[in-house]
Order: C-alpha cells, then structure tokens, then sequence
C-alpha cells in the first residue's frame, strides 16, 4: 500500500494503513529522516512554546498535569501522546478537546506535499502532524511526549524551552541497553545547552547529572510530593504533580500563571488507563496501563490499599519481563485471565500461559470479551484488575463501553 500516492480524500483509516506500510520498519530510532522534513515545514523552528517529556512511566500523567494547568489561563495549549488507548485522535488535544480527522489529514497531507522521497515512519508521520497541527491552529505553548527513548525519538527534532524527565527504569532494552545509566543517558539527550531540564527520578542514575554537566544544560531534581489535592488516584500521582508544577513555574517568567490556575488545573487533571476505576454490577473494574516491572509495582502498591478478593484479565507484549510483571502483583491476584493481543508484539497466549508458576491459578481464555464475562460472573472476586499492556486496556474499553 506505500506505493500508492495519497489523496485529499483519503479517511484517517486509509492515511495510518498507508503509513503502517510506508517505512521498512515499524520502529526506527533516528532523527536524520525526520529533520530533513521537519527543516523544510518549519525552517525557523517551531513558532510555539514547546516543553518535551521523557521517561520510562509518569509522562503521560504529568503531561495531564501541565497540560491541565495551563488549561486555567488564557493560553492556547497543545498535547501531543502516544500510544492512544482507544482512538488515534487522542494522540492531538488543543485546549483539552481532540482534534477531528480532518485536520489529523489535513496535516498529513501538508507533511506528504513535503515529505518527497524520505520514508517516514507511523510516529515520525504522527509528530511531525502534531507540529503542524499546533502551528495551523496558532497555540502558545505544547506538551511533547517522547514515544521511546529521547536521543533519537522523533520528538527530539525540536528544541524544547524546558525539557522534562518523569522516572527512568528497565525498559526496551533492545533500543536503549540494559543498564539504568545507559537508558538514562538516551533519555538524557532531550536536554539542550542553557535550557532548563527538570527530572522527577527520586533516585536518578548519574548519567542524567553527567549529561547535564556536559553540555551546559540547567536541571533540577524534583524531590518533594505535591501536597494539594490530586483527583488521580496513587502516591506516584503526586510526584508527577510536583514535576508538572515544577515545570510551569520554570517557565513563570515568559508564561505567567497564578498558584490558583496550578491548585485548579491539578486538582481537575483526569487521564483514561491510570488507575481508572469503572464501577459495574457491584464489581470495581480497574483499568491500568502499567506494561514493564517498576510501573507495575506501583500499581500493586496502590491495590494493596484495599485488601479486596481480586481478579486480574492480563496481556503484554513479547518484549517484556513478563515473569518480573507477574512477580510483581502475584500477591494480590486470586485468578488470573489470561488472553490474546491483536498485535504483531503481543506475546502468544501459550508462552503468557508457561510463564506462571504450578501454584498460580491460571485460565487462558480466547478474548477479552470472554475474560471479563468470566470475571463478571464470578461470585468469588469483587474487583477486576486490568493491566499489562496500552493494548490490553484498549481492548477492554471497547468492550466496556459497548
């Protein structure tokens, strides 16, 4: 399907099949294709406020946060996320509303006008239209999240006026290495020579600071909760919290905003698949999209708060440390349900099912509709915890919300 030329009245389906099919590879870290368009839409730059969030967990949430801040003041603000857990469109927000397909294809077909002969991938597309997006539409400031790494994600194409790192952990070994120093300093490579660079990481690994050292760069480490009130539920909210206030009155100077705007726009923050919570036939379903070891370690902290007989519908991608994910929340799961993914990384439901124990009481079931059937019916569990995976989340909400 790449080779087929667009057209102005493709759908959003026919654009995201066609750039699925485009580039070789679906990830390709590296920021030399990507430039050359981004130079030719934008050859002064970005003409926004632009603050970039990297890390392993925590940057969605503390976007949330800042986005939500500034949502209190008269500024126009853009989001950019990924993944999306129901809907590609929620990968652009302008002033807390998503964007529609047609401007999300209007964009892409402004970045094909351009693009020439450089192949792009699914994400480089995908930044490269919320760029657009948030220039056609004149916003003052936009929240960028790194999809994977930092160095060399897509994202890193711009110069951010702050830049932003959540936590950093064990995750995509394959593109980042194995070590927590070496995935620091790829995260690390989102900072810029006299730019302020904010970390949240309790427990930084010394590549962070050396970076900084080495290229002048100003950071700060966030190292106190935020203590107003927080609508997300966990004690890790509240340290994205503290970072998202740290990073607006960073930039208090060019982009004043009152303590009140801050309490409002914290305490208003909402954010689908962080410890949601759906209430249905007297069961607490919980959806959480904690998919590596240390964030779902943080979700089994915050289950441990209500000694509640639990179910648990579980999926993750092959690439995981699926037995440490399992470890993990073992403790709190009466039943396991495990099931499939429509996805080319999801890990096959026969090697999910070998890496429990003898002693863990397993059930492979062939959908996610029929696992939360099954959990539903169960007269044993009062509450259902779904995780492991953006995909797993997903699969449930649109059985949920059906």
């Amino acid at each position: 399907m790449g080779g087929l030329k667009p057209s102005k009245d493709w759908s959003l389906d026919k654009w995201l099949k066609w750039q699925d099919s485009l580039h070789s590879q679906v990830i390709d870290l590296g920021l030399e294709r990507v430039s050359i368009v981004f130079k030719e839409i934008f050859p002064n730059g970005v003409p926004f406020k632009v603050i970039t969030v990297a890390g392993t967990n925590g940057k969605g949430s503390t976007i949330a946060f800042i986005d939500s801040i500034y949502q209190q003041s008269d500024l126009s603000v853009g989001k950019f996320t990924s993944p999306h857990i129901t809907k590609y469109n929620e990968r652009f927000a302008i002033d807390g509303d998503l964007v529609s397909d047609q401007v999300i294809c209007n964009a892409f077909m402004e970045i094909e006008s351009i693009r020439g002969n450089i192949s792009l991938t699914y994400f480089e597309f995908s930044t490269l239209a919320a760029l657009v997006i948030f220039s056609n539409n004149n916003i003052d400031i936009a929240t960028m999240e790194v999809g994977l790494g930092g160095r060399l994600d897509s994202v890193n194409v711009v110069d951010p006026d702050v830049s932003v790192i959540t936590n950093i952990a064990i995750d995509h070994v394959e593109y980042l290495g194995d070590t927590l120093e070496l995935i620091g300093t790829e995260k690390a490579g989102i900072m810029r020579p006299n730019v302020p660079c904010i970390c949240g990481d309790s427990n930084p690994p010394k590549s962070i600071s050396k970076e900084a050292e080495n290229i002048g760069a100003e950071i700060t480490f966030v190292t106190e909760i935020y203590s107003g009130e927080v609508n997300l539920k966990g004690d890790h909210q509240r340290i994205n919290a503290a970072l998202a206030v740290k990073v607006v009155e960073t930039l208090k100077a060019e982009i004043p905003i009152t303590e009140k705007q801050i309490d409002d726009g914290v305490s208003r923050t909402y954010i689908d698949g962080r410890f949601q919570i759906i209430q249905k036939n007297n069961k607490n379903i919980i959806l959480d999209v904690a998919h590596n070891e240390a964030a779902i370690k943080v979700l089994a902290n915050e289950l441990t708060k209500n000694n509640e007989p639990t179910v648990a519908i579980f999926s993750a991608l092959k690439d995981k440390s699926i037995a440490a994910m399992i470890d993990a929340m073992r403790p709190i799961i009466g039943l396991w349900l495990v099931v499939p993914l429509n996805v080319d990384r999801a890990i096959p439901t026969k090697d999910l099912r070998s890496a429990f124990s003898q002693t863990d009481n397993v059930t492979a079931l062939e959908s996610m509709d029929t696992a939360i059937s099954h959990a539903m019916n169960s007269n044993l569990y009062s509450r259902i915890v779904i995780f492991g995976s953006f995909h797993t989340v997903s699969d449930a909400l649109e059985v949920l919300n059906t």
